[in-house]
């Protein structure tokens, strides 16, 4: 069985490349896997599942779906996690893909290896504000009260977010923007694992750690700006793989 995972694609109608990548990511690579875990922040902003009502003509959003849609009909099973940036993203856009949306964080197995998926923000535990707001963020109370607003304003809001967001990666300190190896640590622990896989970070790679007499393993995926990342399971174990954008 071929399992697949990717984060941090950022779709978004200002970067057409990125699109046309992840398309070509999904027939070349997809198409032939069992699984793909889509670990958050698919969209550089989801603004709530009614936008795809309000903008039918949206191509990227409609071209991506029913890619989807199609490779979930020919057997391949779709998971979703919400990120940072698309925290919104609903049950309304799960069912036009047929995919199922996981918790943060989920346990699944990878060849009888308890595996823990994140998005991987939930790590960051040194940057203070932002923890604080990803715990309001993800309030049903929170959710309710955007999705109450108009398309026009959570769009304004959506765009505010990225804004701050780009100002406060320019003057924060790179420790702090990363996960705590403390909180990764401590995580695995709580839920039993020896192997982590998340994003979020931008910094792909894969780390070794031995704590208590274990092995510990985390595969960080990368971002999706000119090159396309994502980890592939098979009879092999697990593979960190790139490839330019055409």
């Amino acid at each position: 069985m071929v399992t697949l995972f990717v984060s941090d694609v950022h779709l978004t109608q200002s970067r057409p490349d990125i699109t046309r990548a992840f398309l070509r990511f999904l027939d070349q690579h997809a198409s032939k896997a069992e699984q793909l875990y889509i670990l958050g922040d698919f969209f550089d902003f989801w603004i709530g599942d009614d936008y795809i009502d309000h903008a039918p003509k949206d191509e990227l959003v409609q071209e991506v779906i029913a890619h989807l849609s199609r490779l979930s009909q020919q057997g391949l099973t779709l998971y979703f996690m919400h990120g940072n940036r698309d925290f919104l993203l609903g049950q309304a856009f799960m069912a036009l893909c047929n995919a199922q949306l996981l918790p943060d964080p989920t346990v699944i197995f990878l060849d009888k290896i308890p595996t823990l998926l994140l998005h991987g923000d939930s790590l960051c535990t040194q940057d203070f504000d932002y923890i604080k707001f990803r715990t309001l963020a993800r309030s049903e109370q929170w959710i309710t009260q955007q999705l109450r607003k108009s398309i026009h304003e959570r769009l304004a809001f959506a765009q505010q977010l990225r804004q701050d967001s780009k100002n406060k990666n320019t003057y924060t300190a790179e420790n702090i923007l990363d996960v705590c190896e403390d909180e990764v640590i401590r995580v695995m622990d709580a839920f039993q694992v020896n192997q982590m896989i998340h994003g979020h970070t931008h910094r792909p790679g894969i780390h070794n750690y031995h704590v208590n007499s274990k092995d510990k393993k985390r595969y960080v995926l990368g971002d999706w700006d000119h090159q396309g990342w994502f980890l592939q399971h098979d009879e092999h174990g697990l593979h960190l793989q790139t490839f330019t954008f055409a």
